[in-house]
């Protein structure tokens, strides 16, 4: 089985790299950007890429022909310059704008030129780590409006790519993903509002989310689930 992992040096993705690699018959493909890999594995490749580039992800393509897995890790809640809103006065379009890019435009990109490696699949998967604060209905806090909507932005792009391969890849099953509050960079300023036993290690998540996808069935694409199996409304 070859399974591609984006975002193969953060937190989330590190470890699912780490934990995919011990397993027999895996292949695993993991892209970098800005951080060097570690050395984990002699069967782990690994690609320097920028999913948010149309180019790189066709290059990439390219070198993969078959794909049976991709796992979709990247994403961004702030940065030295960008914090989560509190309120409307602190919006600014360029933070708005480098949330879509980050957390919503990457999806739509591998879905697009990895459609022909997916089909060579006998069962497809495609899974994007999303956030419970890109659900609408579960929307009673306000704020944090960038990753909001670039999240909900997500949720929609994998329901409308779910509906269009139901058509063209029956046994594909497509998932947006709610990890919970991670151990990571991402969640470090905010985790003194985590709940006690709320704040999970990332091998804990990567093994949650790895036996999700294992058990998906092509009825359950366009869902949009939680680290323990829990259906999340949009």
């Amino acid at each position: 089985m070859d399974i591609l992992i984006t975002g193969g040096t953060g937190g989330i993705g590190h470890a699912m790299v780490e934990r995919l690699s011990q397993l027999e018959a895996v292949n695993v493909h993991a892209l970098w950007h800005h951080s060097p890999p570690p050395e984990l594995s002699s069967r782990v490749q690994w690609h320097r890429a920028d999913i948010t580039n149309e180019k790189d992800i066709i290059e990439l393509a390219r070198k993969l022909e078959r794909v049976d897995w991709i796992m979709n890790t990247a994403g961004k809640l702030h940065s030295e310059t960008i914090q989560p809103e509190k309120n409307l006065q602190q919006f600014e379009a360029a933070a708005f704008e480098e949330m879509i890019r980050v957390n919503t435009l990457p999806t739509l990109l591998l879905a697009k030129h990895f459609t022909h490696a997916l089909k060579r699949s006998p069962s497809p998967r495609l899974a994007v780590l999303s956030a419970r604060v890109g659900s609408i209905s579960d929307n009673r806090l306000g704020g944090w409006y960038s990753y909001r909507c670039a999240k909900a932005a997500l949720n929609m792009a994998v329901k409308s790519i779910s509906i269009e391969w139901q058509r063209t890849m029956p046994n594909s099953c497509v998932v947006a993903l709610h990890p919970g509050t991670t151990d990571t960079p991402l969640s470090k300023p905010f985790q003194h509002n985590v709940p006690a036993g709320k704040l999970f290690p990332p091998h804990r998540v990567a093994s949650d989310l790895i036996k999700i996808i294992e058990s998906l069935t092509p009825a359950q694409t366009g869902q949009f689930l939680a680290y323990d199996g829990s259906v999340i409304d949009w």
